[in-house]
This record gives C-alpha cells, structure tokens and sequence, in this order.
C-alpha cells in the first residue's frame, strides 16, 4: 500500500477534509475552515478526486459565536448529518461545538448544549481542548479525540504542547447529539486494550513504545532504539554516523556551521542543516542524559545538550572553546582549566574549554552562565544531563562520566521559554563551530550513552 500522487485543489482556508456521502447522494464534499481573518464559516464544495476540481464554496454553518470555527468533521447517523467544529481560537477559549441537519448541505442547527467540550473558565490542569474528532472503537464504544495543553488555566508553562486526549462519549442510537466526557487528569471510561508486548512487532517502525523511556549504551544501525529519534528540519546526513569505525557503538554528530539558533537565512536552516538529533519531551518529570567525548580545538566549537522548541526558543548547555577571563561564574572546589590544558591560537590568546548555558525565547531567558571546566574533567567523557525538577523548572547539570556524585548543576531555569505554539520540546544532542568553519568540518561529539527516564506525569 502507498501514497498516490498527490491531487491539489483551491481553497481559501484550512483544516479540510473530505465527507463521501454514501448514504446521500454519493458524491464526495470538501469541507473546511474559511481563512477566519475574512469571516467565521465554515464552508463545502463538491469534488472531484480525480481531477482536482471543486464546485462553488459555499458556507454551511458558522458557528456558536466563537472566534474562528474550523477543524470540521460530519458524520452521518439515523438520518442525520452531524457537524463538529472548533470554536473560540486554539487558547484557553477553545472549545468543541455540534450542530445537526438532514442535508449534507445545511441549513444546520445548534446543539442547545453547546459547547458540547471545553475546560474554558476552569481551574483544570488541562487547558485549550478542542480541535476533536469522534470514532468508534471494535466494540461499538463512542470516543473522542481532541488536542489539550498541560498549562493550567494561566497558560505560561506547558513545554510538552498540544497533547491528543481522550474521553468517553456516550451517543446511544436514536438519540440526538453525543455526550461527551469533561476531559480531566482521572476519568472513567469503556476499557482500553492492553498492549500484549513492550515491542512494537516486526515491521518498518519496530522496537520499544515511546513510553518504555531511552537507556542506550551501544548505537548500531540495526537498532530499533532508534525508531522515534528525530531532527529539526530534514537532516543533513553530512552530521551523523551511528556506530563509526574509529568509536564502535556510538552516535557521532560532525559540526554544522550554523548553532541551533541559526538564522542567518532568515528562521531557516537551509540545505546546510544544523546537527542536532533528540527525542520529545513525553513527561512532565524526566531525566535525561547522554556521556559525550568531545575536544574543541578553536574558538566556538561547541557540542552539548538542548532542550528545543524552535531556532527562536531553546535551552542549551554546551562545551566550548572560549578565551580564558570568558568565565562569569566558577564550579565550588575545582580549579579551572590552567593554560597548559589550552590551545594558543597566534599571540597571545589562551583559549580555554568551559561550560556554557544560553538561550533564546519570546520571553525573559536566564543570562548566559560560562563556567570554566575544572582541570581534571578536560579530555574525558563527560555526562550531560537536562532534569525536569518540578512542574515549572528544568536543572542543567554536567559531570565526569561516571561519577555521579561530582555532578554540578550550572543553572536552573524555567520553561517557560519553551511552552510556546502547538508541537512540544525535543531534548537532544547538538554540535556546531557557530559560524567559524565550513559545515561538516571540525571535531565532532561522540554520543555513547543516551538517557530518557520519566519520572512523573502531572494530572491536577
């Protein structure tokens, strides 16, 4: 089974979808969200899948009052057609609404009990529900789908995004709109299938759930762990090599010349790409980690750790080449790098490795911290680590592989910076010369270990 190719047709909107009208006249609509700047409607034409051409647009319902009705799904059920849409914006405001007709075409009529799914104008954990849909399971159960945020109703703090849930609805036959379940951190609801294995079996997508966290201590390309890995943008293949001949077993990532922020284009990488390579964010409480070998040879080489949203929002912790006197803070009871473990680069700039904290957002970030790493971690492997240490902070720690208890936390910030639109954070390994060589060259960073543990889910 594949993909045909693709057939395109004209619309001023979005969040189509297509209703064959097999109980109707057996034609097939387009339905979808008229562009809501111009006006709230949302609108159908008939068409032609081979061809690509549609009928006249015309408005079928507009909606409850809220701001932008769109997300349209119809259903057909005893006689009727049922229209769902979102409504009110994708904010705290966004709810679900339903309207029914006898025509596929309207006119359609409100559900008095409108919205028939919102948590607007309440203190629950999970805020901006909408932008559902409604199936029905192997045992004739009644669900529904609908996006949501874990941000409470002041909607600051909610780095994982847009998450899918899910709610029991009850839709009896012959009775008119479905009832659906509030969504909430505990519901009841039909059982749910269990899963029989740990794995996803044999296939083009096997391996482990998401959900069984990361604990990877040999890369192969075979590997099945590395199934939901992913990238910013199309990457660039220049950056990676799993289990290179001359470090068996680990992740190597060459340098790309553009940093994470990287928008010398403009918000665009380009063909270039940037090396970086992570996995999301599935828990409100988590661990993460990697061990990293890494020796920066000129100013700005860098390689570490980044909790990533988008090029204007992310949190890195990086090991980089910097002059010496860069340092504005020190680590407790070590010394710094002296000037024999640096590399002089003509006259008399020293330059040393440190460790340094930066980002970038809409909102407030921490300042840069540069800290001077101690002598004796210079050239060995060190352990990286970004902690979800409450509902609102992430700690940024680093260390000697190995040696747990030398562990120091450069910095704790907020996410704040990165609870920003719909798609939720990737924690990954990154390595860059920031702008001072040509991509792909320099020294690269070695990944041999690679942690993800969650460690808690925020309900209420």
């Amino acid at each position: 089974m594949s993909w045909s190719e693709a057939v395109h047709f004209e619309f001023e909107g979005y969040d189509t979808e297509l209703f064959w009208d097999v109980n109707g006249d057996g034609k097939v609509y387009i339905n979808g969200a008229h562009a809501w700047q111009v006006g709230p409607a949302i609108q159908q034409a008939e068409a032609n899948l081979e061809t690509g051409e549609v009928g006249e647009w015309k408005t079928i319902w507009e909606g409850t009052g809220g701001m932008a009705p769109e997300g349209p799904h119809i259903y057909y059920r005893d006689g009727w057609y049922y229209l769902l849409a979102a409504e009110g914006g994708t904010g705290v405001d966004h709810m679900v609404t339903m309207a029914r007709s006898r025509s596929v075409h309207g006119p359609f009529e409100a559900n008095p009990a409108n919205p028939v799914l919102t948590n607007a104008n309440t203190t629950s954990l999970f805020q901006t529900v909408g932008h559902a849909d409604l199936f029905q399971d192997a045992s004739g159960n009644w669900w529904g789908v609908a996006l949501s945020t874990r941000s409470g109703p002041s909607y600051i703090n909610y780095p994982m995004g847009r998450e899918t849930v899910l709610t029991p609805v009850s839709w009896p036959s012959g009775s008119d709109f479905p009832v659906w379940s509030p969504i909430s951190g505990t519901m009841s609801a039909w059982p749910l299938p269990q899963p029989k294995n740990k794995t996803i079996p044999d296939g083009p997508m096997s391996g482990p759930y998401i959900s069984e966290g990361d604990h990877i201590t040999n890369f192969s390309i075979t590997s099945k762990q590395l199934a939901h890995f992913t990238h910013w943008r199309f990457p660039n293949l220049l950056h990676y090599e799993v289990s290179p001949p001359e470090k068996n077993g680990t992740l190597k990532l060459n340098p790309s010349t553009l940093n994470l922020t990287g928008l010398e284009n403009g918000n665009y990488a380009g063909a270039q790409g940037q090396a970086f390579v992570g996995r999301r964010q599935q828990d409100t409480l988590f661990r993460y980690a990697v061990d990293l070998d890494f020796i920066p040879e000129k100013e700005e080489d860098e390689a570490g750790v980044s909790i990533f949203l988008t090029q204007n929002h992310h949190l890195d912790l990086g090991i980089v080449l910097l002059p010496a006197g860069s340092a504005t803070a020190s680590f407790p009871g070590h010394n710094s790098s002296s000037s024999s473990l640096a590399t002089k680069e003509g006259g008399d700039l020293v330059l040393v490795p440190h460790v340094r904290f930066r980002g970038i957002s809409y909102v407030p970030v921490p300042e840069p911290v540069v800290v001077p790493l101690p002598e004796r971690w210079v050239n060995g492997s060190l352990t990286m680590e970004i902690k979800a240490i409450n509902f609102t902070h992430y700690a940024f720690s680093v260390g000697p592989a190995g040696r747990r208890s030398e562990m120091q936390t450069v910095v704790t910030a907020s996410n704040a910076p990165v609870s920003w639109g719909f798609t939720g954070t990737i924690l990954g390994v990154y390595c860059t010369s920031n702008g001072r060589r040509e991509n792909g060259m320099g020294p690269p960073v070695y990944v041999s270990k690679w942690v993800y543990e969650g460690e808690g889910q925020f309900r209420d």
